[in-house]
This record gives C-alpha cells, structure tokens and sequence, in this order.
C-alpha cells in the first residue's frame, strides 16, 4: 500500500531508528483519522496504529513537493485515544 511520497533524509532516519513502517505512513496520510493544517503549510496526519499499542502515529507533510514530502514522522504521546472522536 505504498503511496507517492518522498521522505527527506531525516524522516527516513526517523522511520529506521523508531521502527516505523513505510506501509503505516502511507496509510495514514491516505487515511487519517485526523489531519492538522498549520501557518506554515505543513501538515501532519495522525492515526492510530493497532500494530504498536493504538498508539498515534503524526506524519508531517510538505505538500508543495510532488510528491507530496515527509518531513518527519513519530508516536505522538500528547494525542489521547479521546480526541480523534471529536473530529
């Protein structure tokens, strides 16, 4: 389930160093279960991950790329499993 993106250079070190796989970024810029835009044109896309405790993965993009680019990606401990069901 690979989809058109390019990582920079540091969110494949992040991705490598915290086990985070391809499949669960692609995943969740496709299907988010929420999405953030900031003043800065970034933005991040967060979703669950049932393979690693439902804990949330956050994906910022930079979508002037094309492909759309990964700027870093993580486990967001400050997002509670509560918020996404306030979409």
């Amino acid at each position: 389930m690979h989809s058109p993106l390019d990582y920079s250079i540091h969110a494949k070190t992040m991705m490598q160093e915290r086990m985070i796989e391809e499949d669960w970024v692609s995943g969740t810029v496709i299907s988010p279960e929420k999405i953030e835009k900031r003043r800065d044109d970034e933005i991040h896309y967060l979703k669950r991950i049932p393979q690693n405790g439902n804990r949330f993965l956050r994906v910022i993009i930079n979508p002037s790329y094309n492909p759309q680019r990964v700027i870093t990606v993580f486990f967001d401990r400050r997002v509670q499993n509560n918020e996404s069901d306030r979409r």
